[in-house]
């Protein structure tokens, strides 16, 4: 690794205020995808999805637990090293208060592939209260094109 190259104050705050430039657009480019994002149409969920969860099986609508918006983190499996994956982990780690979400009529709820048994475990190892659900066995992730197999998708 090669050092900085050593400029003056000046050239310094020009370079800076280039760079910041640049973030600036690239703030306002992600904004304008997450408006895009937010005014894609819906689409009517037909399929009747059934889950696994600590309180039994639950269907989607259950997961909304009566508000009216559900944020659904597909949380990836390992199923070759029975865990979950790093970076899902990391993300779910740094989930905030739930109460937050549930003052703005929102729910959100991890759902896993994952054998429940295998998943609850997981999630009591790691310290963590946010809802999680099994999908074992059903269709809801290859629908939703969140897990990629060649055999199923």
């Amino acid at each position: 690794m090669s050092l900085p190259k050593i400029v003056t104050r000046e050239e310094w705050l020009a370079a800076r205020k280039n760079l910041l430039d640049k973030e600036k657009d690239l703030t306002r480019q992600r904004d304008a995808l997450n408006v895009e994002r937010r005014n894609l149409p819906m689409v009517e969920i037909e399929k009747d999805y059934v889950f696994e969860g600590p309180g039994g099986k639950v269907r989607l609508l259950d997961m909304f637990e009566g508000r009216g918006q559900l944020l659904v983190y597909h949380f990836m499996w390992l199923w070759d090293e029975d865990q979950g994956c790093p970076s899902c982990s990391f993300l779910v780690d740094n989930i905030g208060h739930l109460s937050h979400l549930h003052a703005r009529d929102t729910t959100l709820a991890v759902v896993s592939r994952a054998p429940l048994d295998k998943g609850e475990r997981f999630r009591q190892r790691m310290g963590w209260t946010v809802p999680w659900y099994s999908s074992f066995g059903s269709d809801f992730n290859y629908d939703f094109h969140v897990t990629i197999d060649e055999s199923v998708a």
